[in-house]
């Protein structure tokens, strides 16, 4: 057999590292997969590289741009993923196990590159506001913006999810343009290192962007400053370890933890053996103990049931855990793999046999274990193992320890409040899931619930079809939860962009906050010309720049013409007298017809560089509207985003958002509201 390879690490813009070191066995057969390196990096070189070549490549380009970067950068993933897929067979994973992460992975990158496209401009500042007046006349003001931190993320990964757990914390922080140095933990590092490879290859990562650290960290937590960041997935003790070192607490550098917890499961008491959401229970429970041999941070440890469906729930899940077929992934009928080391399968027996000092074994090793496959003897398989809390409501125990992997203790509760301090005992996980028929069981459990789950799931037959299911974290949800579960959060849609970004509070004349923010500020200067605003192309239009319309009165006519129209017929629009007893004294106009007029006010009819008018943002309708007022518009070009797009027709375009104020004689705004449209680029 040829000698096994030795993983590199990428350390300033160079492979490094010759020297075997670590010996990393195949979960399947316990044959040398790799060996990490033995030579230590140069930290002190990585972060200066980090800081200035990265952070200066990232910033040449804008969020937009970086955001087309990752959905490449997907695609160069995708095309490539079946060398990924034979070489995680090795840590035990079976191909539905592999599916999870590197299609979850490649998955979460698409995500954030659309995320990306729709949600932020074009430029390194994000403005979020609205600005807020600060005065009594409106010219002070203030608002919040968000830019690039200028340090580096230090990514401390688990060994279950080498790649989707390297991914899903760099697409949000590539999106964000701060550099990141990656750390797998060693196990299944040689999966970690075969992305980065295909990632380097790709050429569309900035240089120093991104690097890889095979090994141990050395002194790279202690030359961390202010600016800098850390995240870590792993065990609750090490992320204690990890946040307590001297230099992070001396700088405040940012740590966040995402911590292994104690998930539960509770089946409702108006769930029955003869109802789909029981088996439902019983399948999510199952699922979550075998898929990736329950090395999952988000696995159901502890499945909180009544007390009356005890013996059903254990009867039915025994039968389901005995058709489990155990062994080598490439052997035809085996559904569950290997944990994904040696070291780690003496963890998890170590675990079990504490668990056993508070709990009964309902199923495990003695019910018929045998891996199928060639060698699997020397791999490292654990029996799916089902337990019983003989006291549930003790102290410890299933409620403390944590055996990560195909384990998971039965709890009986006799009411929900019960329930709910079980779920409670685990001291704070990352999701919780509820099985129910009732709408008001669900009510009156998720928001107490809330405070110690991350992420809570109501499972019923309604859903079941779609749900990705109780362990399955998404990239539009937060990941990530209180006490034990590590007090952090990931993802969660563009949240997890902000945390790579710097919060600061800007205050000023609106004209100020609208040359910092790139976006027209109401109450700063505006830019009128002779040219209509529609007039104008992508690149020739100007933030501020500004149309004030001609008048117009609205008439009884109006009304009645709309109304006819609209088919909306509604008392206030139309009924005198109880218009006159109503709030505002007298008929209005509808609020789709101020719109509507304002349209007629300001749009430029004939042909033009606008394409399309897509949606309104933040439309409020602020002051009635009554026959004999007059209205006027203002339209002024608010935001531009640059999203690299063309029209069907091939036409290169753009996103302009336009502020929308429509006021009457007395100068009040009776309607505010944003405007997008796509607006054409002029061709060279």
């Amino acid at each position: 057999m040829p000698q096994a390879p030795t993983l590199q690490s990428f350390i300033a813009g160079r492979w490094f590292g010759q020297h075997p070191a670590q010996s990393l066995r195949s979960a399947i057969d316990g044959h040398e997969v790799a060996r990490t390196h033995e030579e230590a990096p140069d930290f002190a070189e990585a972060l200066a590289f980090g800081r200035h070549q990265g952070g200066k490549a990232l910033l040449a380009l804008d969020f937009q741009q970086r955001a087309q970067r990752l959905k490449a950068l997907a695609l160069y993933l995708s095309g490539r993923k079946e060398q990924l897929y034979a070489l995680s067979h090795h840590s035990g994973a079976t191909r539905a196990d592999s599916w999870i992460d590197i299609e979850g992975g490649n998955s979460t990158l698409f995500s954030y590159a659309g995320l990306g496209a729709r949600e932020l401009p074009s430029g390194n500042l994000l403005h979020e506001g609205p600005a807020q007046s600060l005065s009594k006349l409106g010219s002070f003001a203030g608002s919040h913006i968000l830019v690039p931190r200028g340090g580096v993320a230090v990514h401390i990964n688990a060994f279950n999810f080498p790649i989707w757990g390297m991914l899903e914390k760099f697409a949000p922080c590539f999106l964000a343009g701060m550099p990141c140095i990656v750390k797998p933990a060693s196990a299944t590092s040689y999966l970690t290192e075969a992305a980065m490879r295909l990632m380097h290859e790709s050429g569309l990562l900035p240089e120093g962007s991104l690097q890889l650290v095979i090994g141990a960290t050395g002194d790279l937590l202690d030359r961390l400053q202010g600016q800098d960041l850390v995240t870590f997935t792993g065990s609750a003790s090490t992320a204690g370890r990890l946040r307590a070192n001297p230099n992070l607490i001396r700088h405040s550098v940012p740590f966040n933890a995402e911590a292994d917890s104690l998930n539960c499961a509770i089946l409702a008491p108006d769930v029955s053996p003869d109802d789909e959401e029981f088996e439902l229970f019983i399948k999510e429970v199952a699922r979550e103990m075998t898929v990736k041999a329950g090395q999952k941070c988000t696995a159901i440890r502890r499945a909180i049931i009544p007390a009356k469906q005890l013996d059903a729930v254990a009867t039915r899940l025994r039968e389901r855990l005995s058709k489990v077929v155990v062994g080598d992934p490439a052997v035809e009928g085996v559904r569950m793999g290997a944990l994904a080391s040696h070291e780690q399968q003496r963890d998890v027996a170590e675990r079990l046999q504490s668990l056993l000092h508070s709990s009964d074994l309902l199923f495990g090793a003695r019910d018929g274990f045998e891996p199928r496959g060639t060698n699997v003897s020397q791999g490292a398989f654990f029996a799916p193992t089902l337990l019983l809390a003989r006291d549930p409501m003790a102290e410890g125990g299933a409620h403390d320890i944590e055996a990560f992997g195909p384990v998971s203790t039965l709890m009986a509760y006799d009411d929900l409040d019960q329930a709910l301090e079980l779920a409670s005992r685990g001291k704070g996980s990352l999701v919780a899931s509820l099985v129910t028929k009732s709408p008001a069981i669900a009510a009156q459990v998720i928001p107490r619930a809330a405070a110690w789950h991350g992420r809570l799931l109501v499972l019923d037959r309604e859903c079941a079809g779609e749900s990705t299911g109780h362990g399955s974290p998404l990239p539009q949800l937060k990941h990530g939860g209180p006490g034990r579960a590590g007090g952090g959060e990931e993802l969660g849609g563009l949240r997890a962009v902000k945390h790579y970004l710097q919060r600061a509070a800007i205050q000023g004349s609106p004209s100020m906050l609208a040359a910092v923010t790139g976006e027209y500020v109401r109450g700063a200067k505006v830019l009128e010309t002779e040219v209509h605003p529609f007039r104008r192309y992508f690149q020739d239009l100007r933030i501020g720049e500004s149309l004030l319309t001609h008048r117009r009165t609205v008439t009884e006519a109006d009304l009645v013409n709309f109304g006819c129209l609209s088919g909306d017929h509604f008392y206030m629009h139309f009924d005198e007298i109880a218009a006159r007893e109503s709030q505002f004294g007298k008929r209005i106009a509808h609020g789709y017809f101020v719109l509507s007029a304002a349209a007629g006010l300001f749009v430029s009819p004939g042909p033009g560089p606008v394409l399309a008018n897509y949606g309104l943002d933040t439309l409020r309708f602020i002051t009635p509207v009554g026959i004999g007022d007059t209205l006027q518009a203002r339209l002024t070009c608010k935001r531009k985003i640059d999203q690299g797009k063309l029209s069907p027709q091939g036409t290169p375009q753009g996103v302009v958002a336009w502020d929308v104020e429509v006021s009457n004689q007395l100068g009040e705004v009776v309607a505010s509201y944003d405007i997008l449209t796509l607006v054409a680029k002029r061709t060279e």
